[in-house]
């Protein structure tokens, strides 16, 4: 069985990944691997202890608060050397899903995104959820998940992971439709009939169908909804930033929000 892997780092963001990969594992009946990576050299061997002390207690960290939900799901831990991006692309190659916090792997994060998270969103051979970095739950009210219907060959596949994240986490799924500006135009009934097929093979789900040009990114920052999760191909994986960049930065105009990237 291929495991779902979590990066952590001891920081929220990565504790809330953890949680969210827990559901994850127990919806897929696998286990739960925790990934706390460590330097491939160091200067002396205070640093060494240094680095593998903090690997140890931040996979201790998330274990605990997994433990603490009750849920049944078989963990495992790990700390592996070199660069947190990298190990963990390479992990991807045998993992169902790969979870990491949205600012990154602490002495690894650069930029506004975490660099691990880009550089998962762009090289994992497996799905990969950007979980964002609030450690208090969402706000009461509807929190979204929200997938653009397109034409685009992996777009039923997208489609079919928002399904999946909708019945697990019991959350209604706003299905923006029409093309984005720079994509070829699809009629608008020919999006109602996707929208009609796909509520047929999910029933329970609740879907609500939005027309629209807008990509994800910019209806959010338009409309401000509050989206627990946007579902999105390997192909847009470049707006990952904009959609989960951080609540309140000037050039972010919606909360913060998870993201899936869905590669198969």
């Amino acid at each position: 069985m291929k495991p779902v892997v979590v990066g952590v780092d001891g920081s929220p963001a990565a504790i809330m990944a953890a949680l969210w990969g827990a559901d994850e594992a127990l919806s897929a009946a696998v286990p739960l691997r925790l990934i706390s990576v460590i330097k491939t050299t160091h200067p002396s061997p205070e640093d060494y202890e240094r680095d593998l002390r903090h690997a140890e207690t931040s996979l201790r960290a998330a274990q605990v608060v997994v433990a603490a939900t009750g849920k049944q799901v078989r963990v495992e831990a790990d700390t592996p050397r070199g660069p947190a991006g990298a190990v963990l692309v390479e992990a991807s190659r045998d993992a169902e899903l790969v979870c990491v916090g949205s600012t990154g792997m602490r002495r690894y994060a650069r930029s506004i995104l975490g660099s691990t998270a880009t550089e998962l969103a762009e090289k994992a051979h497996c799905p990969v959820a950007v979980i964002r970095s609030d450690a208090d739950p969402p706000a009461s009210g509807i929190n979204w998940i929200v997938v653009r219907m397109t034409d685009a060959p992996d777009n039923d596949a997208v489609v079919e992971h928002a399904a999946r994240e909708a019945m697990l986490r019991q959350a209604p799924i706003l299905a923006l439709g029409g093309r984005p500006d720079e994509l070829t135009e699809t009629p608008d009934g020919d999006f109602e009939r996707r929208v009609h097929e796909w509520h047929q093979r999910h029933p329970d789900v609740r879907v609500y169908p939005v027309t629209t040009k807008a990509g994800i990114a910019r209806f959010l920052a338009e409309h401000r909804e509050r989206v627990l999760l946007a579902v999105i191909g390997a192909a847009e994986a470049d707006q990952l930033a904009r959609l989960v960049g951080p609540s309140g930065h000037p050039v972010f105009r919606h909360p913060e929000c998870s993201v899936l990237v869905v590669r198969d």
